[in-house]
């Protein structure tokens, strides 16, 4: 099933807020960067780069996936979004591990390293935590309207970058009341953690939609519960699921009456399908009928 026009119009609309508020994140961490050596700005930088790739390859992933199958791509387009996840899981995780050994570095070292410029890093820090808030607040309302997956994860991807923000300016703050730079460091390591954390999680989720891996195993039983109660339905076998971006792609053979019409067997499995599109907008469904042996 495909999004309307309207669902279409916002899922861009919040793909395109995403890449706006990313450049403008980055654009500011990265003076706040030159003009206070903080590693745990670097940190949050690093992280909204990675945000400015994600988001520009989610809205890449948002118009290429609407597109509808073609000769060529039979089942559409939405594997697009699996290929883009995994590039930038990896993206994430050389990122990652770049802060956490500059941060190790500067921790075990013996001259601490002295921050500058706390107090425009913070009001920087703030500002970017601001237009992040507005940001997710936005994707929240695009997701309950439209249910797009991508729109969400890229939400909570947000939702997690606010965590090295705000440690961030904790570490500031605390470089310029108390003199703690080291507390820099030890922020960049916990971002760097959490990033790779994010990253490992994007990158399985995407190779598993790659490999053609069946849907969540409570998605396979609401089908199958679906399935099993549904008037005229004697039976049912081979339920077979995969994923695909946002898709699911379902298949499943129904065994009806064989001494009734065609008529009323097709309707018994057009209203089945229609049911669990409605459970699943985004679900691709083939039903097959077969004769109920009994």
């Amino acid at each position: 099933m495909s999004y309307n026009d309207a669902q279409t119009r916002l899922n861009l609309s919040a793909g395109l807020a995403s890449v706006s508020v990313a450049i403008v994140l980055v654009g500011m961490k990265l003076w706040a960067l030159w003009a206070t050596g903080a590693l745990s700005i670097a940190a949050s930088l690093a992280d909204s780069a990675m945000d400015l790739l994600i988001s520009g390859a989610g809205l890449g992933a948002i118009i290429y996936a609407a597109r509808p199958a073609d000769d060529d791509h039979a089942f559409g387009h939405s594997s697009v979004e699996d290929l883009a996840s995994l590039g930038q899981a990896l993206f994430v995780s050389v990122s990652a591990i770049a802060i956490a050994i500059a941060a190790g570095g500067r921790l075990l070292s013996q001259e601490p390293q002295a921050l500058a410029a706390e107090g425009a890093g913070i009001l920087v820090m703030a500002l970017s935590a601001t237009l992040t808030l507005g940001l997710v607040a936005w994707q929240a309302r695009v997701a309950r309207k439209t249910g797009n997956k991508v729109v969400a994860a890229d939400m909570l991807h947000y939702v997690g970058d606010l965590l090295p923000t705000i440690g961030a300016i904790l570490a500031l703050w605390l470089s310029s009341r108390f003199g703690w730079a080291k507390v820099d460091s030890i922020v960049a390591l916990i971002a760097a953690a959490i990033m790779l954390r994010g990253a490992g999680q994007i990158g399985v989720s995407a190779w598993h939609a790659l490999m053609d891996r069946a849907a969540p195993q409570e998605i396979i039983d609401r089908i199958a519960g679906i399935a099993r109660t549904w008037p005229g339905v004697m039976g049912f076998h081979d339920l077979k699921t995969r994923t695909a971006g946002a898709k699911i792609f379902v298949q499943l053979h129904i065994e009806l009456d064989g001494a009734q019409s065609l008529d009323a067997a097709h309707e018994i499995a057009a209203s089945l399908k229609r049911t669990i599109i409605e459970a699943y907008p985004q679900a691709e469904v083939i039903i097959h009928k077969d004769v109920w042996r009994g």
